[in-house]
């Protein structure tokens, strides 16, 4: 276990949105601050500092969830990070980006995400890819995390799927 502390935590998700051109699902990730619609487990994500869209935007994440104490207590904890864009490409339909600061037992994480169509043509549907690189998250096992990850673009290929095509 000790080892397993010292090494940096790097990976890398995917998965297939189908029915939608990589240029499409760009449009839902762009918007940086945005990202509450898509994500499953964040109630609010809202500018902090900077320019939309600029690289040095930071932005505020956070998850509201009941208090794990007691069933019966109204408290609720309020999980939190704050997030900023370190770089944009439109062209290439990529960002990346770093905690800054966050009350989740982070130290240092940088992910990017990326988009890109299946196929040359990007009419069979596309793919979004995030990777990352981090130090262990206190209270996590590697494995929890790879799990989280792969939940989360799920719930995000399949939510875009359901409300883009069926609006479209």
């Amino acid at each position: 276990m000790a080892e397993e502390t010292q090494h940096k935590w790097e990976g890398k998700a995917r998965i297939e949105v189908a029915g939608l051109t990589a240029d499409r699902v760009w449009l839902c990730l762009e918007d940086f601050c945005d990202f509450h619609k898509w994500h499953p487990n964040l109630d609010t994500c809202y500018l902090v500092e900077g320019v939309p869209g600029q690289p040095g935007l930071v932005r505020y994440c956070a998850s509201t969830n009941p208090s794990s104490q007691s069933q019966a207590s109204d408290e609720v904890t309020i999980r939190w990070a704050k997030e900023k864009l370190i770089m944009i490409d439109p062209i290439q339909r990529c960002f990346s980006y770093e905690v800054t600061d966050n009350n989740l037992g982070i130290n240092t994480y940088v992910a990017t995400i990326k988009v890109y169509p299946v196929d040359g043509d990007g009419e069979n549907g596309s793919i979004i890819e995030w990777s990352y690189v981090a130090d262990p998250f206190e209270g996590w096992k590697r494995e929890d995390f790879v799990s989280y990850l792969d939940s989360c673009l799920q719930f995000m290929a399949r939510k875009m799927e359901h409300d883009l095509i069926q609006t479209a």
